[in-house]
C-alpha cells in the first residue's frame, strides 16, 4: 500500500506532532473550510468522530447494534439467502428487515447496485444524519470538503455470481445486465455514496481483505489531518453470503463446521475450542471531522481519532506472521508518542481461528508488556455476535470502539468457556464490563498479510 504522507504522523494531540493546526497566515478556522484553504504540511489538524452508521445482522442502527454487542446477543443462524444444506458450514449472520429503497433518493437506483453498495449507502446516510450534517446533494453544505473512503474485500460478489451463471447458461447469447460492471466494482460503494449524498471531496475505495475498513478509516484520518477535507465518511461494507464465497472459504477450512445445529455458539474467539470463523454481512461507517469544523457547528463528539498504523507481514497469503509481528508493528505505529497506560480497551480482530487469536494475543503482549496483564487493559472480540463481516469488520468495530469510549462500557467476548493457555489475557468473558475507557484500539488483519490498527481516545478540549 502506498501511504499518504500523514499516515506515520497520526498521533495524539498531546504529542510532539498532532492534528491541531492553524491555517496559513493565521486566518481563523470556519466550519467546513473552503477548498481553496491550504495548510502547511507539518500542521496536523485534530480529527474527531461525530457520526456513526451501521447495518448488520444484530442491528440496523448504531444503538441497537451496540446494545446487542453489550448483551452478547448473537445474530448467527442458518443461512437463508441460498440453500446451504450441502455445505460444511451452513450458518452466518445475515441482515434481515432491511429495505434499501428507504435509503436511496431514487428507488430505481437500488436495482442497478449490488447489496454491498446498498449497505454502504444506508450506513453512510445514517452516519451523516447522526452527525447533524446534510445527507443529500441539496442539503450537504460545502460538499467539496466532504469525502468518502469505504473499503470492501469482495465488492459486488452477488452480482458477479449471478451474471456469470447467466452467461454460462446461454454462452451462445452473451447478454448480461448493463449494470454488471459498475455493480461489481469495489469502489462503487464509495462512488454511489458520493452521488447519493453529494460528497465531492476525496473519494475512493480501499481493498485489503479483512483490513479494508480499518485502512479506509486510517487513511481518511490523514485526509483531514492534512487539510484535504473537513469531513470524511469512512468504513467498510460487505455482502458475501453467496454460494461461491461460502464454497471458497469452506474449501480453505477457514469456517467453523461443528455448530450447524447450534449457530449462536459457533464463534468463540480466544476460547480453547475455537474452530473457525462464521461469516457475516453488513456495513459500518464513521463520520470523521476536523475538530474546528465540529466545534464551529456545535456537533456531538463521540471521541477523538489519534492514531493509525499499517504494515504488511510479507510472510504468507493467509497465515499471520509468527508471534503476530506484523500486527505488533502496526499497533506500535498507531500508539506512537501516546501513553500506552491510558489505553484501556482493544477491540480485537478475534476471528475465532486458531492462528489469528493466538498470534493476536502475542502481539498485544509484545506491544503492551506488563500493561497487557495488569487488569487495566481488556480485550474483546464482537465477531461472536456480528459474525466476521470481512472487509466491513473494521467499520463495525470502529463503531463499537467509539461507543465504548463514549459510554465507558466494554462489550464481552461471548462463548468463552474453556481458557486457552496460549490466549491468557482478560477477554471480558461473556458479560459486559462498565469501566473507564480513556482510549482504545481496533485491530484488523487481512489475507495478504495486511495489518491495520486505529487508536481513538476520549475527546478533551
Amino acid at each position: 500500500m502506498k501511504f499518504l504522507p500523514t499516515t506515520l504522523l497520526v498521533l495524539s494531540a498531546s504529542s510532539a506532532f498532532c492534528f491541531q493546526a492553524s491555517p496559513i497566515n493565521n486566518v481563523p478556522s470556519t466550519s467546513l473550510q473552503s477548498s481553496t484553504q491550504l495548510y502547511m504540511a507539518d500542521e496536523k489538524r485534530r480529527v474527531v468522530v461525530t457520526g456513526l452508521g451501521v447495518i448488520s445482522g444484530c442491528g440496523t442502527n448504531p444503538d441497537d447494534f451496540f446494545q446487542a454487542c453489550l448483551e452478547g446477543k448473537s445474530s448467527l443462524g442458518k443461512v437463508q439467502r441460498f440453500d446451504a444444506s450441502a455445505y460444511p458450514c451452513q450458518i452466518a449472520s445475515e441482515v434481515h428487515d432491511f429495505n434499501p429503497e428507504d435509503y436511496f433518493i431514487n428507488p430505481k437506483n437500488v436495482k442497478s447496485n449490488d447489496r454491498f453498495t446498498h449497505f454502504a449507502v444506508a450506513s453512510a446516510r445514517m452516519a451523516l444524519k447522526d452527525a447533524g450534517l446534510g445527507d443529500t446533494p441539496e442539503t450537504l453544505q460545502h460538499a467539496d470538503r466532504v469525502g468518502v473512503m469505504v473499503g470492501t474485500a469482495f465488492g459486488g460478489a452477488e452480482t458477479f455470481e449471478q451474471e456469470t451463471l447467466k452467461l454460462a447458461k446461454k454462452p451462445e447469447r452473451p447478454k448480461v445486465s448493463p449494470f454488471t460492471i459498475p455493480a461489481l466494482l469495489g469502489n462503487t460503494a464509495s462512488g454511489v455514496i458520493g452521488i447519493e449524498c453529494g460528497c465531492k471531496g476525496p473519494n475512493y475505495g480501499v481493498t485489503s481483505a479483512c483490513a479494508s475498513a480499518t485502512h479506509a478509516i486510517g487513511e481518511a484520518m490523514g485526509m483531514i489531518a492534512d487539510g484535504h477535507a473537513d469531513v470524511m465518511i469512512a468504513g467498510g461494507t460487505e455482502a458475501t453470503i453467496t454460494p461461491l464465497i461460502f464454497a471458497g472459504f469452506c474449501a480453505m477450512k477457514a469456517m467453523n463446521t461443528d455448530y450447524n445445529d447450534n449457530p449462536t455458539g459457533a464463534s468463540r474467539p480466544f476460547d480453547a475450542g475455537r474452530g473457525g470463523f462464521v461469516m457475516g454481512e453488513g456495513a459500518g461507517v464513521v463520520v470523521l471531522e476536523s475538530l474546528e469544523s465540529a466545534l464551529a457547528r456545535g456537533a456531538k463528539i463521540y471521541c477523538e481519532a489519534v492514531g493509525y498504523g499499517a504494515t504488511c507481514d510479507a510472510h504468507h497469503i493467509t497465515t499471520p506472521a509468527p508471534e503476530g509481528r506484523g500486527l505488533a508493528a502496526a499497533m506500535e505505529m498507531a500508539c506512537k508518542s501516546f501513553d500506552k497506560s491510558q489505553i484501556h480497551y482493544i477491540n480485537a480482530h478475534g476471528t475465532s481461528t486458531q492462528y489469528n487469536d493466538k498470534f493476536e494475543t502475542m502481539a498485544i503482549k509484545t506491544v503492551f508488556g506488563e500493561h497487557a496483564t495488569s487488569k487495566k487493559l481488556v480485550v474483546s472480540s464482537t465477531k461472536c455476535v456480528t459474525g466476521h463481516t470481512l472487509g466491513a469488520a473494521g467499520g463495525l468495530e470502529a463503531v463499537v470502539l467509539a461507543k465504548a469510549i463514549h459510554g465507558d462500557v466494554v462489550p464481552p467476548t461471548i462463548n468463552y468457556e474453556t481458557p486457552d493457555p496460549e490466549c491468557d489475557l482478560d477477554y471480558v468473558p461473556n458479560t459486559k464490563r462498565e469501566m473507564t475507557v480513556q482510549a482504545g484500539l481496533s485491530t484488523s488483519l487481512g489475507f495478504g498479510g495486511h495489518n491495520a490498527a486505529i487508536l481513538f481516545k476520549k475527546y478533551e478540549a
